[in-house]
């Protein structure tokens, strides 16, 4: 048996099979990855009785609610796994580094934490006030006192999960291809479409679900993309702001909505509330910047020229 030891040999062998895929298109393999194993894990949830009913189970209870058990398995195995698998494959270990790095980038300047923190209750109470003629009850203490132990929470659960594939990982690439816009206006629905298994189940409401629920918060992912793109650029791709911009929509939405607007606690006027801010602050973002998001593709570290990105 010989072996064939020239260099392109090894080089051509890397291009082929999975790997090779992989290597070719990263971005394709990425979200492929992300949903399919997140797809696959939520399975067990969505057919058990806390969704469609068809097999006699029920998800523990933890804090009051399944999707400890049930969601949360399935959001760590997609867009975060499948971002580590992609990147280690595609960029090796400096792409990990550079990945890793971001998730890590807690040093940014204040202002942008009282954006990410308070931004985000303010345009969801400003549009509560508009859609419900001002019919607004200042929340109970307890509320109040448990807001930023869930919002911690939140950090390492919803906001660990998904944001080091969708933002970490994703947003740089697409960026580099698309533009700001452009990547934005790719990535927006593909996130919000991620989540549609769930609408199957007590996540998404069911059965009282509609299609104009799940409409409108794939409208929601998308428009809200827009405002968390403009944040991690301006941030220097700073993930720990991404991720509290992201969680602090639901937290302020599962701790303190109901409470301070009880005329709006149904799932259709939460999503209508949640749509009007979100529009309303992607508007205003879009004009300030003249649509560039804060974008400066001169400051942008990319892989090898070897390993650009390719969606087909």
């Amino acid at each position: 048996m010989t072996v064939d030891s020239r260099p392109e040999a090894g080089h051509r062998t890397d291009r082929t099979g999975l790997r090779g895929f992989i290597r070719n298109r990263p971005l394709v393999s990425f979200f492929a990855l992300a949903n399919l194993m997140s797809w696959a894990a939520w399975i067990p949830y969505v057919l058990s009785d806390n969704g469609l009913g068809v097999w006699d189970f029920t998800f523990p209870s933890l804090l009051g609610t399944t999707q400890f058990a049930g969601v949360l398995p399935g959001a760590y195995l997609g867009p975060i796994f499948a971002a580590y698998i992609v990147t280690r494959v595609a960029d090796g270990r400096e792409g990990v580094r550079r990945w890793v790095g971001r998730m890590t980038k807690w040093r940014v300047g204040w202002v942008w934490y009282l954006v990410a923190a308070l931004g985000v209750p303010a345009a969801i109470m400003a549009a509560g006030f508009a859609l419900s003629d001002g019919d607004a009850h200042m929340p109970p203490v307890a509320l109040l006192v448990a807001y930023v132990p869930a919002l911690l929470l939140q950090m390492v659960t919803t906001g660990l999960a998904e944001e080091p594939g969708w933002r970490d990982f994703a947003l740089p690439r697409m960026q580099r291809r698309f533009g700001p816009l452009g990547a934005t206006a790719v990535l927006g629905p593909l996130w919000g479409c991620w989540h549609l298994p769930l609408f199957l189940s007590q996540w998404g409401g069911w059965p009282d679900v509609t299609w104009m629920t799940v409409a409108e918060f794939v409208a929601f992912a998308s428009v809200f993309s827009v405002v968390v793109t403009w944040v991690f650029n301006r941030t220097g791709q700073s993930l720990p702001l991404v991720m509290l911009l992201h969680v602090s929509v639901n937290n302020f939405m599962s701790i303190v909505y109901g409470a301070m607007f009880p005329s709006l606690d149904t799932a259709e006027q939460a999503s209508h509330v949640t749509l009007l801010a979100a529009t309303t602050a992607a508007v205003l973002v879009l004009i300030a910047t003249r649509g560039r998001l804060g974008y400066r593709p001169a400051r942008e570290p990319g892989p090898e020229p070897a390993l650009q990105d390719r969606m087909s």
